[in-house]
């Protein structure tokens, strides 16, 4: 038995040391020593990022700093040979999946490779910042893929010409793609190639295709040897409320492949965006695929296809793809059989308890355990090292798991349990597949593998032995490498639902160590399981909760109520507790023109705080509906912003030329916003569908903070740094239009 317990602990330290490499599953390949002629040049491109952002200070559109940003650009596509062309729009766009309008005075760069017959394949990637962070990933590393391959391709001879779009406005709203679309040159475009980031390391996700995506898939598959992409996170995507220029360049039916890097999440949008984080592997992946991509969508016109095909890449070494029919055909097979498998067998019931039980049960047991942390420890504390927190949820998984074995399990045979776990992963997979038809490619050959081992075995008894075990380490080549990936993509939580998802790779194990846990009995195997967990959940506690290189987001607003006169300091983060130099006053709570929580507390007025303000020019009545023509008037501001209820029925924003609508089935606050220089003045275009005023919010925001900040600066945690937000004062005013 002291042997049995000793293995069993051995087995489990084994499985939590597979569950930790699990991100390891998709990486880029090996950076090159060296590029040869024709190849794609890390080293050169990273060069290229580091001129091109100069001093690395944030340059949003319409900026000084982007002016700068813009020239040098221009300056490396005339070193390469290349003619640039920069058009000069006030575009407006409306805001994908938030009830919204953006706009902004955006100039965007254009350069054309080859011949000018023919459709032609449009390579895009945007050279504007956020106001938090100079933008070495997002989206340097897309402007320097763009000119290495314009440096790589303009002498060649190529079938169908290759626009370089380097847009402008991205950041505020996609505002320089909708200006792009107003562009002759747009109209002689079939296929799309857009990069963007969300990270500045790890694997390069190709996340998003037109649909449906058929021709896409068979593009990719063919032309990039190191794909990394799945079905599953294309579906996610689109549920999610993130946006790039994909979503404005849709409307066309262009062929599209949309890649983005996703790693580090902690530095997107924040000053820790810097050329030295970026990791020069990444940018080879993101060159090397995008190269491909661009010499085979060069070559000749994509093929035609009206089906969607459901994917996925495996280890980076290769695509999966099948018809999305075929798959759902695929997944009603298996859960039949399966059904079948499990009602013969007996116990059925018992069985569905313990996988369900395991489902549930570390799910909720990884909640408890987190909030009991945060009772100590608040904000996402696992933020520097969020790998001790992920085992943690895998280790619960495991005592939840143990237990159910060993005590609702405990006369079940372990065939039949593995049985009984692939209908109930099937099921799961059937349940995704009804939100997120792309998620059924992971649920379909592992299940498929262990059901050809069970029929085979009917002959040869180790033929089921053996597909139970290739059908757990096709589970890790495909599970696994999606976990690694969202590790990273829910790097702020919730932290809870890698419990579950953990459960997928490692009841199967648990199952098949079954007759171990019956030799070391019910008592040591759940106290064996029980100590790696509260040894799990100790080195969460334990862990450091940022890093230099992994901070904590943090940012300081001075707001003023030009009405009331009040000022509030404001604290963006992310709920951790403020730092002992902090005033003990500070209290969460909500500004008016914001549902987000925040720490707040009141400040001292600041005398160059003035809202911005909006001139009602002209009113045009059609039955209930009014059109209003608003001068914006700036006030030193360089943001500006009308905020109005959820009731306020806007339909349509913007200037002449980009009245843009806005999609009446969302829900929450209209926002129209306008950034720059160039928004003081401007007349603004409001189709309101109620003849009674609206009470407008009027905001406006600017850098730096008033001179009274500087104390609080000071305070700042080491470790902490603006992402998202910049810091930055704001001054309100209400106005009813």
């Amino acid at each position: 038995m002291r042997k049995a317990t000793v293995l069993l602990a051995v087995v489990l330290l084994a499985m939590l040391g597979a569950m930790a490499a699990t991100p390891l599953v998709e990486q880029p390949p090996a950076l090159r020593s060296s590029s040869a002629p024709g190849q794609f040049d890390a080293s050169r491109a990273k060069k290229r990022i580091a001129y091109i952002l100069g001093n690395q200070q944030p340059h949003p559109a319409d900026t000084p700093a982007s002016d700068l940003v813009r020239a040098r650009l221009v300056a490396q596509l005339q070193a390469i040979g290349l003619t640039p062309i920069v058009r000069d729009q006030f575009a407006c766009n409306e805001l994908f999946k938030v009830r919204g309008v953006s706009c902004a005075r955006v100039r965007n760069v254009i350069a054309v490779l080859g011949r000018a017959r023919g459709k032609a394949l449009l390579l895009n990637a945007h050279y504007d910042s956020v106001p938090a962070g100079p933008g070495a990933s997002d989206d340097g590393m897309g402007v320097a893929t763009l000119l290495e391959i314009g440096s790589i391709l303009k002498d060649r001879p190529l079938k169908h010409p290759i626009i370089l779009l380097f847009n402008e406005g991205e950041e505020l709203g996609l505002v320089g793609a909708r200006a792009f679309l107003a562009d002759p040159m747009s109209r002689n475009i079939d296929r799309l190639i857009n990069l963007e980031a969300r990270g500045v390391r790890g694997p390069v996700n190709m996340f998003e295709t037109s649909r449906p995506n058929g021709a896409a898939i068979a593009l990719f598959a063919k032309a990039v040897k190191h794909p990394v992409a799945n079905s599953l996170s294309a579906d996610v995507y689109r549920l999610m409320p993130n946006y790039t220029d994909v979503n404005s360049f849709s409307e066309r039916g262009w062929v599209t492949l949309n890649f983005a890097p996703i790693g580090n999440e902690t530095r997107y949008h924040s000053p820790g965006d810097d050329v030295a984080a970026l990791n020069p592997a990444t940018l080879q992946q993101l060159g090397d695929q995008t190269l491909a991509l661009s010499e085979a969508l060069a070559a000749g016109a994509p093929r035609i296809s009206d089906r969607n095909r459901i994917f996925m890449g495996v280890t980076g070494r290769g695509l999966i793809s099948l018809p999305l029919v075929v798959g759902a055909g695929l997944m009603i097979g298996l859960i039949l059989s399966f059904a079948i498998l499990s009602l013969r067998g007996g116990s059925m019931l018992r069985g569905l308890a313990i996988a369900a039980g395991t489902f549930v049960g570390s799910g909720v047991l990884a909640e408890l355990a987190l909030w009991l942390l945060g009772l100590v420890r608040s904000g996402t504390f696992w933020r520097a090292e969020p790998i001790w927190t992920h085992l943690a949820t895998y280790a619960s998984t495991i005592f939840v798991a143990v237990l159910m074995l060993a005590t609702v399990g405990r006369s079940l045979e372990m065939r039949q349990l593995g049985k009984t776990y692939w209908l109930v992963f099937l099921v799961i997979g059937g349940m995704i597949g009804l939100f997120a038809p792309g998620g059924i490619i992971f649920f379909i050959f592992p299940p498929l593998i262990a059901l050809a081992g069970i029929l085979l075995g009917r002959r040869w008894k180790a033929a089921e032995w053996i597909g139970s075990g290739i059908a757990i380490i096709a589970l890790y080549m495909t599970w696994g490498g999606m976990l690694g990936l969202l590790g990273e993509l829910l790097d702020n939580g919730p932290m809870w639902l890698f419990a579950p998802f953990g459960a997928f790779l490692l009841l199967p194990v648990l199952i098949e160590a079954k007759p171990l846990v019956e030799r070391c009995g019910a008592p040591a195997a759940a106290w064996i399981a029980g100590v790696l967990a509260l040894l799990g959940w100790g080195a969460a506690l334990a862990a450091p909760p940022y890093s230099a290189d992994r901070q904590q987001r943090f940012v300081i607003e001075h707001v003023t109520d030009a009405a009331t006169h009040e000022s509030w300091w404001s604290v963006l983060n992310d709920g951790a507790r403020l730092p002992r130099n902090f005033k003990p006053t500070w209290k969460r709570g909500e500004l008016p023109f914001s549902e987000r929580q925040r720490w707040l507390l009141p400040a001292p007025a600041d005398p160059n705080a003035k809202a911005p303000a909006a001139q009602l020019l002209s009113e045009v009545h059609s039955g209930d509906e009014r059109t209003l023509t608003v001068r914006m008037v700036a006030n030193g501001n360089e943001d500006l912003a009308l905020i109005a209820p959820a009731d306020a029925k806007i339909r349509s924003a913007g200037v002449a030329g980009f009245i843009r609508p806005i999609d009446p089935d969302l829900n929450g606050k209209y926002l129209i916003g306008c950034s720059g220089r160039s928004c003081n003045g401007v007349l603004l275009q409001l189709t309101i569908d109620q003849p009674n005023p609206v009470k407008f919010i009027i905001l406006g925001s600017k850098a730096p903070l008033p001179p009274s900040a500087a104390p609080l600066l000071a305070a700042r945690p080491k470790l902490a740094r603006p992402q998202y937000n910049r810091d930055e004062s704001i001054a309100f005013a209400v106005e009813r239009l």
